[in-house]
């Protein structure tokens, strides 16, 4: 059973946020996959289904961004599902607009989301995809350029990193991750 986390805020307010690019991703997997996130439990919103003959698990917390492992660890926990089939999907502002890096594990980096994933699991080895954001103009302070929505001259490299991710998530489900990194890394 493979589980793959978008990272985000509920609420309309932050739908179409760079902080929410994780639910963004999520949400187009969702559809590509034909499923609808659609059960609520784990202080999250997930769906279930079966690719490869294997199970999926789709999830995006409801916990804000702060506190996303408080959702992810429970429903790993209650699936019994082991570490190393997490795939986590998350803003990063040191990567620009249209970017997107594969890891197999890493730090935080300053991401309140992954710290309180990395908090909660007690490791920092788990799959990742961050996706650029940029950083913010000066004068504009973090936690109000992650909450702000994409300009609208980055309209299309956002649909086409989020493309690309999903394309990554899919690749995933049939090859190794390693393989899936030496493809997007590139």
């Amino acid at each position: 059973m493979k589980l793959i986390v978008g990272l985000g805020n509920p609420g309309l307010s932050y739908k179409k946020t760079r902080h929410n690019i994780g639910f963004m991703i999520v949400d187009e997997l969702a559809n590509r996959l034909g499923t609808k996130l659609s059960e609520k439990k784990f202080n999250g919103i997930y769906s279930i289904i079966h690719k490869n003959g294997e199970k999926v698990i789709l999830l995006k917390p409801l916990t804000y961004m702060n506190l996303s492992g408080e959702s992810i660890r429970p429903l790993m926990d209650y699936y019994d599902i082991p570490v190393e089939d997490l795939l986590v999907i998350y803003d990063d502002l040191d990567l620009p607009v249209g970017k997107i890096r594969l890891r197999q594990k890493g730090s935080a980096g300053g991401h309140n989301g992954i710290k309180s994933t990395i908090a909660n699991l007690g490791t920092q080895e788990f799959k990742r995809i961050r996706v650029g954001i940029d950083r913010p103009p000066i004068g504009v302070t973090v936690p109000d350029y992650v909450l702000s929505n994409f300009r609208k001259e980055e309209k299309d490299d956002i649909q086409s990193v989020i493309e690309k991710c999903v394309d990554a998530c899919e690749e995933w489900l049939e090859k190794p991750f390693l393989e899936v990194m030496n493809h997007f890394n590139g």
